[in-house]
C-alpha cells in the first residue's frame, strides 16, 4: 500500500542451458576437459580456423555443425568425441543438460553489482515514508553483506533531507541577527519572526492533507516563507516603535494604529505574491509537480501567515515589546535637569 508500481532492472528472462560432464567417466574413457571443450566449441563456436581466397577473395573458413543441428539442446546428444583410444563416443554418455534462466543484463551501481529498483509512491504517501518502509524491509529481507543505497530524486532526498533542518535554522538565525542590529532590541526580533511558525503552519495544512509531500520542493518554499513572512512583522512593529517614540502613544494604542495604517502594505505585498506564484499551481507537463509544490506551499504559508500576522502580531507586541514611551520620558527628565 505504500507505492502504486515497483520495478525492478534485474529480469531473469534469458534461458541458457548448462552443461554438466561426468568427469570420472570422462576420465575413464581418456577424454580430458580440454577435449570437450575443443569439440563443443568446434561444433557451436561459430569461430573460424583459416581463410581461403577463390577468384581474388578471401573468405573465412567456420567449422560449425549446421544450424539445424544447434538449435535446441537435445541436439547434443548426436554429437560424437574422441576417446584416448580414437573411438566416437556420444557426447550424451558424458554431459547432461539442464535449462536455466539468466538475466539479460548485470547492472553496477557505485562500483558494486546492483539491482535498482523503481518505485513511485502511493498518493498522500511522503517520500520519507516509502524510503522507511523500504529500508525496513531491506533489513528483514536482505542477505549478509548486501547493501542499499539510493539514486536519482530518492538520493537527492536522503543527502538534502537532514540538511534542511540546519538550513531553516541558520536562515532564521541569520534574518534574527540582522534585525537585532538594525533595531538594537532582542525582543524586536523576535516579535517579527514570530509570523514564521504561522506561516509555516498554513503550509503544513496542505500538506498533511495530501496536497503535496514533504520534498525538496516544497522545502525550497518554506525557506522561502521564512524571507517573505518575515516582513509583515517588520512592517507592524518598527511602524508601532515610531508612533511610541514620535507621538509618545502607549503600546497598545502604538500596536492598533500601526496595523490599521499598515493593513493595506501587507495585504498588497501577500497578493503580489499569491497572485505571482498561482501560475505555478495550474503548471502541466514536464516538471509541472515540482512547479506545483513551490507554488503550494509560497500561496497557502502566505495567505495564512498574513491572516495571523494581523492578529497574533499585536498580540505579542503588548507583551514583549519594549515600552519607548519610558524611555522618551526619562530623556526628557534629563534633558530638563541639564
Amino acid at each position: 500500500g505504500m507505492v502504486v508500481y515497483a520495478d525492478t532492472d534485474l529480469k531473469y528472462d534469458k534461458p541458457q542451458v548448462a552443461i554438466q560432464l561426468d568427469r570420472d567417466k570422462a576420465a575413464a574413457l581418456g577424454i580430458d576437459m580440454r577435449g570437450v571443450g575443443d569439440a563443443l566449441g568446434l561444433m557451436l563456436g561459430g569461430n573460424y580456423v583459416n581463410r581461403f581466397d577463390i577468384e581474388g577473395r578471401s573468405y573465412k573458413v567456420i567449422p560449425q555443425a549446421q544450424r539445424q543441428y544447434r538449435l535446441n539442446p537435445s541436439d547434443l546428444d548426436a554429437y560424437y568425441i574422441s576417446t584416448g583410444s580414437g573411438d566416437l563416443v556420444p557426447l550424451s554418455t558424458l554431459v547432461t543438460t539442464k535449462m536455466t534462466v539468466e538475466p539479460q543484463q548485470l547492472n553496477r551501481f557505485q562500483q558494486l553489482n546492483s539491482a535498482i529498483i523503481s518505485a513511485v509512491p502511493a498518493p498522500g504517501v511522503s517520500m520519507g515514508d516509502a524510503l522507511g518502509f523500504m529500508e525496513q524491509l531491506a533489513q528483514e529481507i536482505f542477505p549478509r553483506g548486501y547493501a542499499i543505497d539510493y539514486a536519482g530524486e530518492s538520493r537527492q532526498y536522503i543527502q538534502e533531507g537532514s540538511a534542511f533542518v540546519w538550513t531553516f535554522f541558520f536562515a532564521i538565525l541569520i534574518i534574527f541577527l540582522v534585525l537585532a542590529a538594525q533595531f538594537e532590541s532582542f525582543r524586536d526580533p523576535c516579535i517579527m519572526l514570530i509570523t514564521v511558525p504561522l506561516s509555516i503552519s498554513g503550509a503544513l495544512i496542505f500538506l498533511n492533507i495530501g496536497f503535496a509531500t514533504i520534498n525538496i520542493y516544497t522545502q525550497v518554499g518554506l525557506i522561502t516563507l521564512i524571507g517573505l513572512i518575515s516582513k509583515h512583522g517588520i512592517l507592524i512593529v518598527q511602524f508601532a516603535n515610531q508612533l511610541q517614540e514620535e507621538e509618545g502613544l502607549d503600546k497598545r494604542e502604538a500596536v492598533e494604529k500601526a496595523a490599521g495604517i499598515r493593513l493595506r502594505p501587507i495585504l498588497m505585498t501577500t497578493a503580489a505574491m499569491a497572485v505571482g506564484v498561482f501560475p505555478l499551481l495550474l503548471a502541466s507537463g514536464a516538471g509541472a509537480a515540482s512547479r506545483f509544490d513551490i507554488g503550494l506551499v509560497i500561496t497557502t504559508g502566505m495567505t495564512f501567515g498574513t491572516l495571523f500576522t494581523l492578529f497574533v502580531v499585536p498580540t505579542i507586541y503588548l507583551y514583549l515589546a519594549e515600552s519607548k514611551t519610558r524611555s522618551v520620558d526619562k530623556l526628557a527628565r534629563a534633558r530638563s535637569a541639564e
